[in-house]
């Protein structure tokens, strides 16, 4: 892809118009949906939700309005979707054999919705991450296209396995995966600098900082579905596996045009812990029995990390119900809407009020969800909080590339910060230095002149422009545009219209293949194998 490529949101000249399946209306599938739409390339036309309100409240805002789903728009599970998706391709083929053997030559007339009920081109997978190497693996045969919400799978085996079997897929099909950081106008600006204008010369180092937000850690990391590494993975998975993959394209993805192969990380360290939420952390006013906010003496004076300020203070009470309060309770919105903000409130509060005891609480029950009023320091969470990330390239002799030499990157993942997911660094190079953050670009490209009145640099700041109200930079944005472009280059191809082969539209509209999404995966598990046996550990076998 080329770094320079506009993430625009408006529609191109194309008759094409792919059908899109969200398993999941969390969040992310929201995300995913909204982007979608709002890009005018593509329609959603089914959604696979467990929770049936979720799962209503999404098909009402993305699918059939006001109208009454039509069959095969919904499903309450991602299986019954192969289930039903399998039974239409038999009855398909079926139909098409008896068209054949009455002599008309295989061809398939209009049977209206009979047949297109249910058919979809793409598919976003936004489901808990240790579900997405079930959901992908049994993707996989139908040969639809893919966009899989990051991280690919919660083990390294997992990733191998759907790196097989995507790569099996007969014929070819599109796949993403929500590395939104490598899609947003200043991060492709970035790129673009560094690597195609090279204007601070060869690379030598970069430090790269993911200030997570101390409640938005609080929220996803202590008390949240991504609390525990046995029911999710390593925070630097779940929460940096993009950061990863953006060191790594910063340093190493080939820019358009390279033949060589991408030279690679030679090492990787790792240093962290959990560091804050803990219980031997836990003020003493608390009481040690307390477990719940609503019932702290200092929930409503001293505790930053008031469940009930989190999330009555700084977002019911202003009318704020989606993200993080749609995943407390997803009912809160339309409690406000038709009840008010006192009903709201209770239901809030009861929510919160969810607790459970240790030693009594089935493990299963307790690990399966999670608990947004539980205190801080009481959680059974045991992700890191504060984490370095150091990655060693070594100096290429074979090639005489300046970009081949020695470098080293950096990332440092720490929870307790003022700034939410504001990602900031610096670049070091041999004739200058970057600093950036998610706003701006600043270039300091040491100065040759001699002259005893000029500065020791030349300065530029860039100002790349974000989308208003747009997520991740506008990465989520650019990803669900990128992917739909490849998505409707390799369909137009098939109907005869020009196009694009899936290889060309993967590399022009997305940049990157399963094997480089596998590879930063990998390189998140050695990180962590560093970290917890304290030792460097070599990446020769990096794939």
């Amino acid at each position: 892809m080329s770094t320079t490529t506009t993430t625009t949101t408006t529609a191109t000249a194309t008759t094409v118009k792919p059908r899109l399946f969200i398993i999941g209306a969390g969040s992310r599938g929201h995300a995913y949906a909204r982007a979608a739409l709002d890009s005018g390339l593509a329609e959603v036309t089914a959604v696979a939700e467990p929770n049936a309100p979720k799962r209503r409240t999404f098909g009402g805002r993305y699918i059939w309005g006001r109208a009454n789903p039509k069959p095969g728009a919904e499903y309450s599970s991602w299986q019954d979707f192969i289930a039903a998706e399998t039974r239409r391709r038999q009855q398909q083929q079926q139909q098409q054999q008896q068209q054949h053997q009455q002599g008309n030559g295989g061809f398939q007339e209009d049977r209206g919705d009979e047949s297109q009920d249910g058919r979809v081109d793409a598919v976003f997978v936004c489901v808990p991450d240790r579900q997405h190497s079930d959901v992908l693996l049994a993707l996989a045969p139908l040969n639809l296209h893919i966009m899989s919400e990051k991280p690919l799978a919660t083990t390294l085996q997992d990733c191998l396995r759907i790196q097989q079997a995507l790569s099996c897929q007969t014929p070819e099909r599109i796949f993403a995966i929500g590395h939104v950081l490598r899609y947003s106008p200043h991060n492709m600006l970035l790129r673009h600098l560094v690597r195609e204008r090279r204007v601070i010369g060869e690379v030598l180092s970069i430090e790269h900082t993911e200030p997570v937000g101390w409640w938005h850690f609080a929220h996803s990391y202590v008390r949240g579905n991504w609390r525990r590494e046995g029911t999710s993975a390593p925070s630097i998975l779940t929460k940096c596996c993009h950061d990863v993959d953006f060191l790594l394209w910063m340093l190493c993805s080939p820019v358009d045009g390279a033949r060589e192969a991408p030279h690679l990380p030679a090492r990787v360290s790792s240093s962290g812990s959990l560091k804050q939420f803990r219980r031997a952390r836990k003020p003493r006013a608390a009481g040690a029995a307390t477990t719940n906010c609503m019932t702290c003496p200092l929930s409503t004076t001293t505790c930053e990390f008031s469940a009930w300020k989190i999330y009555h203070d700084r977002h019911l009470a202003r009318g704020m119900t989606a993200w993080p309060l749609d995943v407390v309770n997803p009912a809160l919105g339309a409690i406000l809407q038709t009840s008010g903000p006192d009903a709201a409130a209770h239901a809030l509060r009861t929510t919160l009020s969810e607790d459970y005891i240790r030693g009594q609480t089935a493990i299963a029950d307790i690990e399966d969800r999670g608990w947004y009023g539980r205190c801080v320091y009481e959680s059974d969470n045991d992700v890191c909080d504060d984490q370095f990330v150091v990655l060693e390239w070594d100096d290429d002799d074979s090639s005489s590339s300046p970009e081949r030499g020695p470098k080293t990157a950096a990332l440092h993942m720490i929870a307790q910060t003022h700034a939410q997911c504001e990602r900031r660094g610096r670049i070091y190079g041999t004739r200058g230095e970057i600093s950036y953050d998610s706003e701006t670009i600043t270039v300091h490209t040491f100065s040759s002149s001699s002259s005893p009145s000029s500065s020791d640099t030349n300065t530029e700041t860039f100002h790349p422009r974000i989308p208003p109200d747009s997520h991740h930079g506008g990465g989520d944005a650019g990803l669900t545009t990128q992917f739909l472009k490849a998505v409707i280059a390799t369909q137009e191809q098939q109907q005869g219209g020009g196009g694009m082969s899936v290889a060309q539209a993967q590399r022009e509209f997305l940049g990157v293949t399963v094997q480089e999404v596998v590879r930063s995966h990998e390189v998140c598990f050695r990180a962590e194998e560093s970290r917890v046996g304290r030792r460097v550990v070599e990446l020769s076998g990096l794939r």
